[in-house]
């Protein structure tokens, strides 16, 4: 069994998997990471392999505890992955991301596959047939959107995502929710549709903290799947220790 740590800008996720199946999934704070996963390992004798994956900071200590109980790695740049890294500035390339496209290969082979990943940021990544990861985009999430319109407004009220019944807000709350949640909504049929005509057979991934919510409002084909990062972690976790 594998222990996956997947530490984000808000919080951390922790995931437990039998081969390539999810079996546990816990939330933590970075405040509490350490006994939340000690916590996990003692519960669960099976675990054999750890890996850890930040966006942020890991926090003070953590390894160093972790590796009494059990074999650790942390993912970096240093891994090989299963796919031609053809982004033009590798070292900048968020950890997240590799893992995203390192699911696309393992569930999706030899297809064309964008990956739409809606949590603090909106990330876009796109990886050919070939096995060959192009790049993508970057914009900013659905609560990042909420939040600068309070903070750089007067008088606009900060508001959690809602679902537009129309694109016309006639309020000044709807008017928020239309331009956000319409607005991005259009933004990712935009981008899946400037993929669409040049690559045929498109496969498009949406995942995750807000891809539950999303999902709802498209009217094309989409496999949501809110663990697919966690997934791509431990594909490459497996795919690294053989």
């Amino acid at each position: 069994m594998n222990l996956i740590i997947d530490i984000g800008n808000t919080s951390a996720k922790l995931a437990i998997f039998e081969h390539n199946k999810l079996k546990i999934l816990e939330r933590s704070s970075a405040s509490k990471l350490l006994f939340s996963a000690k916590k996990l390992l003692n519960n669960n004798s099976e675990i054999s392999k750890i890996l850890v994956a930040s966006v942020a900071t890991i926090p003070d200590g953590l390894i160093a505890n972790l590796s009494t109980q059990c074999e650790v790695m942390v993912l970096g740049r240093h891994f090989t992955m299963p796919f031609e890294n053809l982004y033009k500035t590798p070292e900048s390339l968020g950890i997240d991301r590799l893992a995203l496209v390192a699911a696309a290969i393992d569930q999706y082979p030899k297809t064309n596959t964008l990956i739409i990943d809606a949590g603090t940021c909106i990330t876009y990544d796109f990886v050919n047939a070939k096995a060959q990861y192009l790049g993508g985009a970057i914009a900013p999430g659905l609560n990042m959107r909420y939040t600068a319109l309070h903070e750089h407004t007067a008088n606009l009220p900060i508001l959690n995502p809602s679902s537009v019944e129309h694109f016309i807000g006639t309020s000044t709350a709807s008017s928020i929710h239309s331009g956000v949640v319409h607005g991005t909504i259009q933004e990712i049929n935009g981008v899946i549709s400037s993929y669409s005509s040049n690559y045929p057979e498109l496969t498009v991934i949406l995942t995750g903290g807000d891809a539950n919510f999303l999902c709802k409002q498209f009217k094309i084909s989409i496999f949501a799947n809110s663990n697919f990062l966690l997934e791509g972690l431990n594909f490459l976790l497996e795919y690294k220790s053989n």
